[in-house]
């Protein structure tokens, strides 16, 4: 009797169709699952591991790259790789605005005057590499907890914070000779913008609103140098321009960093938790408007002074240009200037377009 109920049993489990497409569905699921996670087609040690590993590697916010770049602190190399990184080059782009002034003066070709602009320039790039060391050593702790700033030179250890400050001193002297070699408009410019700069570092970069314009000032005095080292005059419409464009770019980067924060939980300075994405969207939006304004008058300066109608058609690369950094911004991705304009190839198009359209107006 027992061993029919078995059977019975065992007939009934093995020819139930219910029962075999449960578990046929169950099986497709841990399946789908197991496929979504990566592990599909790869032992441990396999391909979709490595290529997990190489992506995290890669990662400047996770701890893999972070333990990569920390590997070599307290050694020579990690000192003289630091040391060139802390410099940041890249960020030596926007000193190319000291060359402004003498191309819109319609004088960039004039030997004298171009070699006055790039000693402004290679001064420019000296005080804002000494800025940069004395800031990352008053933040070391801060950017430590940060998920990508604690990468840098001096938060990473690569170079102690002594040397930090030992070669600020350096950079910062040193561009202050050259520019009274130069001439003293631009030491006088020069002494503005380092005084201006150290009062950010030292504590002014923690007041919401003065920190935005403290940063966008930077951008302004790099123009007014260009003049100042050539003694040139410099159209007021280009001011305008260089000074709200430069809060446009600002208040771009400023809602990157919010919104990151927002996203992350990583660590802000007291300034940004004043600010809101709203307000932020705010500010680069009438700065937005005021360049484009401030620009297309000064294009119609250009027509009645240079007799020529291709500062007027500059107008249209300019405004679209405007537009584009607007989705870079938009999308929270607006980080240094010269590193948006460098990953966008349509950026850079326009840039040179633009500056071809100035050129003919200016020197044609």
């Amino acid at each position: 009797m027992a061993d029919n109920k078995e059977t019975s049993a065992a007939v009934s489990e093995e020819s139930d169709p219910k029962a075999e497409a449960t578990d046929r569905a169950q099986a497709e699921v841990n399946v789908a699952e197991t496929d979504a996670e990566g592990s599909i087609g790869s032992e441990p040690g396999g391909e979709a591991l490595e290529a997990e590993k190489t992506e995290d590697v890669n990662d400047k916010a996770s701890d893999a790259y972070h333990a990569k770049v920390t590997a070599k602190a307290g050694t020579a190399s990690g000192l003289a790789i630091g040391l060139v990184k802390e410099l940041r080059p890249k960020q030596w782009v926007k000193n190319i605005l000291v060359l402004a002034a003498p191309f819109a003066a319609g004088q960039i070709l004039d030997t004298t005057i171009l070699l006055d602009s790039l000693l402004a320039f290679v001064v420019f790039s000296m005080a804002a590499s000494g800025i940069y060391f004395i800031n990352d050593a008053i933040d070391v702790e801060a950017d430590r907890q940060h998920p990508t700033k604690r990468n840098r030179p001096i938060a990473a250890g690569l170079i102690p914070v002594p040397v930090a400050y030992a070669v600020c001193v350096l950079l910062l002297a040193g561009s202050l000779a050259i520019s009274a070699v130069v001439s003293m408009q631009l030491l006088a410019v020069m002494v503005v913008y380092i005084g201006v700069q150290l009062g950010y570092c030292f504590g002014l970069k923690h007041q919401p609103v003065i920190d935005l314009c403290i940063v966008a000032s930077g951008f302004l005095l790099r123009l007014v140098a260009g003049g100042a080292a050539a003694e040139l005059p410099i159209s007021q419409w280009f001011l305008l321009v260089t000074a709200f464009g430069s809060l446009f770019m600002v208040a771009g980067k400023r809602y990157a960093e919010v919104k990151l924060a927002m996203e992350t939980g990583a660590k802000i300075r007291k300034s940004l938790k004043a600010y809101s994405p709203s307000y932020l969207r705010f500010v680069w939006a009438i700065a937005a408007a005021i360049t484009i304004m401030s620009y297309a008058l000064w294009a119609y300066d250009i027509r009645e002074l240079e007799q020529s109608r291709w500062g007027l058609i500059s107008i249209i690369p300019m405004v679209i240009a405007i537009l584009r950094y607007a989705v870079d911004i938009d999308k929270g991705v607006a980080g240094e200037p010269e590193e948006v304009v460098l990953k966008d190839k349509i950026l850079m198009a326009l840039g040179v377009v633009l500056a071809g359209f100035l050129f003919l107006a200016f020197y044609l």
